[in-house]
């Protein structure tokens, strides 16, 4: 279905950085629309982690990944965002108005004078490990994200990788799983040092079973699992008995349409000024970690740093003849007007 909306502000990107600036462009007044190719808001939080703990957001000694995301739609829910989800950002063009067009894969037109990217790295999508007809068991005993640690009790699970991620699950499953089964080629991993050691005492205590090897192939009907072979540094094969095999070999970051928007890129990232975070389009913004500048930390908390600087410059793009006047929300009964609260 092909829509024609104009707006203030498009954003590409429904993850937290994307989400927390709707929240600075409403204080703004500024109205959004997001695009996000997920078919729900919270980018990788939420579609990789939404169980696991996130410890550095300030404020909050622990949070899941779901559970940041839920507070901030709960934060712009006085905003009345526009998502367009489930739909990739396609191409971009300037009218003659002076405002881009960005046009989605499903037809959806949307104009605005401001364009913030805050996609993240990117589309990304899991590395698959190269066994033969995996695809047939994608969904059912094949999965890349553990999205509820529930749907995982009482399986019988290989988890092949040797980083944070297959660290942190085989931690997190172990207690629930029927078995469990860590396989890594090398007895050296480039997890978290303290993760590894939690998976060690598992290990010693019975819950979790290691193999030095890399997975060769899969035994199973119809999708439903029923071995994993592995191949070890001798060459010699085994199979090991699961019905759920979770690899993870990392993701694969993709900018796709995103690099035909005529932005100067630097690794397949967008250099931008730590002013406003404007690319080298003028109105087209960048933040959270697809951008680059110097000294740049791929945390959430600087995309939430970037996304206020960035919402004082939009409202300028958007209303050039009006000054927005700073206040603070703690004290502005107009801001608290704005957000509901007063």
């Amino acid at each position: 279905m092909t829509t024609g909306e104009t707006t203030d502000v498009i954003i590409i990107g429904a993850g937290p950085v994307g989400l927390f600036a709707v929240f600075q462009l409403g204080l703004a007044r500024l109205k959004t629309h997001l695009v996000d190719i997920l078919d729900k808001p919270g980018g990788q939080c939420a579609e990789l982690y939404p169980e696991k703990p996130i410890y550095d957001i300030p404020g909050l000694p622990v949070c899941t990944g779901q559970e940041l995301t839920d507070r901030l739609l709960e934060q712009i829910n006085p905003f009345d965002p526009v998502f367009h989800l489930g739909e990739m950002a396609a191409s971009l063009a300037k009218t003659g108005e002076g405002l881009w067009r960005l046009a989605t894969d499903v037809g959806t037109v949307i104009s605005a004078p401001v364009l913030v990217i805050a996609a993240g790295g990117g589309s990304f999508v899991p590395k698959r490990p190269p066994l033969a007809d995996i695809e047939a068991y994608e969904g059912a005993s094949v999965f890349y994200a553990v999205r509820r640690i529930e749907d995982f009790r009482g399986r019988h699970i290989v988890i092949a990788g040797g980083g944070d991620s297959a660290l942190d699950w085989t931690v997190n499953l172990a207690p629930i799983a029927g078995s469990l089964t860590l396989l890594h080629r090398r007895a050296e991993f480039r997890a978290a040092p303290d993760t590894v050691r939690k998976m060690r005492e598992l290990e010693r205590e019975g819950l979790v079973r290691f193999e030095l090897g890399q997975p060769a192939g899969l035994k199973g009907d119809d999708g439903r699992l029923q071995a994993v072979v592995i191949k070890r540094a001798d060459g010699s094969t085994a199979e090991l008995a699961a019905d759920t095999l979770l690899p993870f070999f990392g993701l694969t970051m993709k900018l796709g349409p995103i690099a035909n928007f005529g932005l100067n890129l630097h690794e397949n990232l967008i250099p931008v000024d730590t002013e406003k975070f404007e690319t080298s389009e003028a109105g087209i913004f960048a933040i959270g970690d697809i951008n680059t500048y110097p000294g740049k930390l791929k945390l959430i908390l600087s995309g939430f740093h970037e996304a206020a600087l960035m919402a004082q410059a939009a409202h300028r793009h958007v209303h050039p003849d009006k000054v927005l006047r700073f206040q603070y929300t703690t004290s502005s009964s107009e801001l608290q007007r704005l957000l509901k609260v007063a």
